[in-house]
């Protein structure tokens, strides 16, 4: 008898929705398969319909329009803009979906814990997407630190290298340039980072505090003779956050191109940047996101973190260096590689890269498994579970760090800011 086949609507066809589990899904359509979409840009809508051969009938222009219709897959995939993720979620959960739900879950506290009330009221499973938990290289990092080879752990140094292009294109002209349209950049960007922590530690956030602002993007820094727009600046080739150079790379049509015009061809490239978000000069946008950003955690088991967010990096990389008694282990997440020193000792080198693996170091890939392997074959793992109760804390951490940076980095008291957020749940 042929096995059931999960069935998945996409809430958002962009970006996430498409490029990545969309695409992903492709190679396990013996297991799951998209049978319904709303998304309100027709190209990306019937882009995704006829790769996965959904019928007319499932395809919406807005979420709303999908949740009014009975109940007709397994699973909801909530890729909407953060903004947009709390009612769709809710309502979902409330027909009986279980969701793939993009991080943040949401772009303030009391949205977290409407989706949190909404899981635990209807019982199903949410899997938010703290893909980095899914990755053979945290997986493994964990592993060692729990092994004891470095003994009792001590201390992380993790830093968030996000990439000169990457916070330009995403941070600076993009769609998580504004506070007022997003959430805070350590929410947007690095609430993965702040659950990575929480997981390798074992222990909830004690203390935090947290230093950052808005140092470089901003018009006191244009140029002297640059225009508000690169096709017109003279001083163009000059410049490295220039959207000549980040988008008409010849003949390339990936990320993060392809997020600027939707079928990618020299003359849509050009009219994008000659007239769109996109083509503005870095120093003249609406951008209030920070770009540097500098958080430190005291655990309540004693293990202590700091974390760097920095848009001023050459390369898109994580890398961390753990402290333990006896040894260190240094990590460096784009080449998949975990060095151990054993202090007058031995040393380990650990090569856990994929060669195929498939954003966030295959982390999305795995996260896929990890669903088809819950909802279709019932094994969980606790241990790896990114619930909307277990991916509270790295939020609210988020939350807390932007509280700190506000307010000149002033020290946050995790248990007196989770009571005056009215944060009573109990996890883990």
């Amino acid at each position: 008898m042929k096995e059931a086949v999960i069935k998945a609507v996409v809430l958002g066809a962009g970006s996430r929705g498409y490029d990545a589990y969309g695409n992903l899904i492709l190679r396990y359509q013996d297991k799951i398969k998209i049978v319904g979409v709303a998304e309100p840009n027709r190209y990306r809508r019937e882009r995704i319909s006829k790769i996965h051969n959904i019928p007319e009938e499932n395809q919406f222009e807005s979420w709303e329009q999908l949740l009014a219709k009975e109940r007709f897959a397994d699973l909801a995939i909530i890729s909407t803009m953060d903004k947009m993720h709390v009612e769709p979620a809710v309502i979902a959960l409330e027909k009986g979906y279980h969701l793939l739900l993009e991080k943040p879950m949401a772009t303030d506290i009391e949205g977290c814990l409407k989706i949190i009330e909404a899981e635990r009221k209807t019982g199903k499973k949410i899997f938010v997407a703290h893909v980095l938990r899914y990755t053979k290289f945290f997986r493994k990092l964990r592993e060692l630190i729990n092994s004891g080879k470095i003994g009792k752990l001590i201390g992380i140094e993790h830093k968030e290298n996000i990439g000169f292009f990457h916070f330009a294109h995403s941070f600076v002209r993009g769609n998580w340039r504004n506070t007022i349209e997003a959430a805070p950049s350590i929410l947007a960007k690095s609430c993965h980072d702040l659950d990575i922590l929480y997981w390798l530690v074992g222990s909830k956030a004690k203390y935090l505090t947290s230093f950052g602002e808005l140092i470089h993007f901003k018009p006191e820094n244009q140029p002297q003779n640059a225009a508000d727009r690169c096709l017109d600046c003279p001083i163009e080739s000059e410049c490295p956050y220039s959207a000549v150079k980040i988008y008409t790379i010849p003949n390339y049509k990936g990320w993060p191109v392809n997020t600027i015009v939707d079928e990618v061809t020299p003359e849509n490239v050009y009219h994008a940047l000659k007239t769109g978000p996109y083509g503005r000069c870095v120093y003249k946008c609406d951008n209030n996101v920070v770009d540097h950003q500098i958080t430190n955690i005291e655990f309540e088991n004693g293990v202590r973190a700091s974390f760097t967010m920095s848009a001023f990096t050459n390369e898109i990389n994580r890398t961390l260096k753990v402290f333990g008694t006896h040894g260190e282990i240094i990590g460096d997440f784009e080449k998949g590689t975990l060095e151990l020193k054993r202090f007058a000792f031995d040393k380990e080198i650990h090569n856990v890269r994929l060669w195929d693996q498939y954003g966030h170091g295959g982390g999305d890939e795995e996260l896929i498994k990890y669903i088809i392997s819950v909802l279709k074959y019932s094994k969980e793992d606790p241990k790896v579970s990114t619930s909307a109760i277990e991916s509270l804390e790295s939020h609210i951490m988020a939350f807390a760090a932007e509280e700190s940076r506000l307010n000149n980095g002033k020290l946050i008291d995790m248990k007196e800011f989770k009571e005056k957020n009215k944060v009573n749940y109990i996890w883990r």
